[in-house]
């Protein structure tokens, strides 16, 4: 390359206004800058695996935030290789930068390549298990009871997924009025853990709803990862919504197990928990009809007997005898009574005529019988001494019949002894 005047190749020059770059001096600083970064180890998500003549032509996405990067993997390499990849895998690559002057684009390519170790993704679960756990996110008592025949069930799975089919064919087989609302997600791969904790909280935010199923049908280890993710455990711990969860693998439970409300082994499963069936159902009331028919039919053979036991006592068999026995006592009672009646009559009027006698002794008229009389003044005082009636004053003489009027001629001389 010529030289300046001032003895510096352009490309050592400051770019300016006035002496700017050219497009292809720029590309190749980067490109150089790029080359001196070396091999690096990455780890991320596939999020696209494509096999052409041989070689592999992909992306690797970052776990925890928007950024995203081609990668190449040529023949040599991928034959090397030990193990099958696909979308949606976790792994490590040891990878060389390069920027493609000519197309301006940056990729990575590969030199080796390895799922992430169970061991290291089993060590972030746990850590995220135990701080989960010390939030209380898993507390049995925070656990809410499914209600006995729910209206209507929110299913977040993926489109046409045989997950689905189980748990609406089931459900529908057990109590055919059930309805579903169903939130489709996908349920590998990057977008997973994202579209499942939304379809959460789309279908908790519904009141139609009374309860939630996560399904899938089960899957190795790192299918599953998505519903370990924070963001699913968070959204179903957060739902007002009792939420179930099937995904369907026994080995690995994934973190959705622990929050959710109930964890089914299956989406079958979970679609013979949340639903009753209906046959069970009707069997259940036959038997409960039943056993109060047997019930009350105890009942009343029972108050039979004792009634029938009532109605043999004398008391109840020959009501009228209480009767007659007491009309008998009641003569009696009534012949006694008269008795006493006439009995007490004629003491008083023996009494009365002893009375009557002892007072017509004792009384005055029986003394002016005898042929006295009563003197008394004018104003009706009784005149006792004669010194009280001195001549002229006007008395009156009481006889055993009539009254007379006289005049006092005064004292005739002293009283008889």
């Amino acid at each position: 390359m010529a030289e300046s005047e001032s003895g510096s190749a352009p490309g050592n020059s400051p770019a300016t206004r006035e002496s700017p770059w050219p497009v292809g001096l720029m590309s190749e600083k980067i490109a150089a800058w790029v080359d001196r970064l070396g091999q690096v180890w990455v780890e991320g998500e596939v999020t696209q695996w494509q096999v052409r003549g041989g070689h592999v032509y992909g992306k690797l996405k970052d776990l925890g935030q928007d950024a995203t990067v081609s990668f190449t993997v040529w023949r040599s390499v991928a034959q090397r290789l030990s193990s099958e990849f696909a979308q949606g895998d976790r792994v490590i690559a040891l990878v060389k930068p390069n920027f493609w002057v000519k197309g301006g684009s940056l990729t990575v390519q590969v030199f080796d390549l390895s799922h992430v170790g169970l061991g290291e993704l089993l060590e972030r679960l746990e850590r995220l298990r135990r701080q989960l756990q010390s939030e209380g996110l898993f507390d049995p008592a925070r656990k809410r009871t499914l209600p006995f025949l729910p209206g209507k069930i929110g299913l977040v799975t993926g489109r046409d997924s045989d997950a689905e089919k189980d748990v609406v064919r089931n459900a529908t087989l057990r109590w055919p009025g059930v309805q579903f609302k169903i939130h489709y997600a996908a349920v590998q791969g990057d977008r997973a853990a994202t579209e499942v904790a939304a379809g959460i909280e789309a279908l908790d935010q519904d009141p139609t709803v009374d309860v939630i199923i996560v399904a899938r049908g089960g899957g190795d280890f790192q299918n599953l990862l998505p519903f370990s993710d924070e963001r699913v455990v968070r959204a179903a711990a957060a739902a007002t919504t009792p939420v179930v969860s099937a995904i369907g693998h026994e080995a690995d439970r994934p973190l959705l197990d622990e929050v959710a409300d109930l964890r089914a082994s299956t989406p079958t499963d979970a679609a013979k928990r949340v639903v009753p069936d209906v046959g069970e159902e009707l069997a259940g009331i036959d038997q409960a009809r039943a056993r109060m028919s047997s019930r009350l039919g105890q009942l009343l053979s029972y108050e039979t007997d004792r009634i029938s036991q009532l109605r043999g006592r004398p008391v109840l068999r020959t009501p009228e005898r209480i009767v007659d026995e007491r009309a008998e006592e009641l003569v009696r009672w009534i012949a006694r009574g008269t008795e006493l009646a006439d009995r007490a009559i004629v003491d008083r009027s023996r009494s009365l005529t002893d009375l009557r006698a002892r007072l017509t002794s004792l009384s005055p008229q029986a003394t002016l019988e005898r042929g006295y009389g009563i003197v008394q003044l004018a104003h009706g005082a009784v005149l006792r001494d004669a010194g009280d009636a001195p001549a002229g004053t006007p008395i009156r003489i009481s006889l055993a019949a009539g009254k007379l009027a006289a005049v006092s001629e005064g004292s005739a001389g002293p009283a008889p002894k």
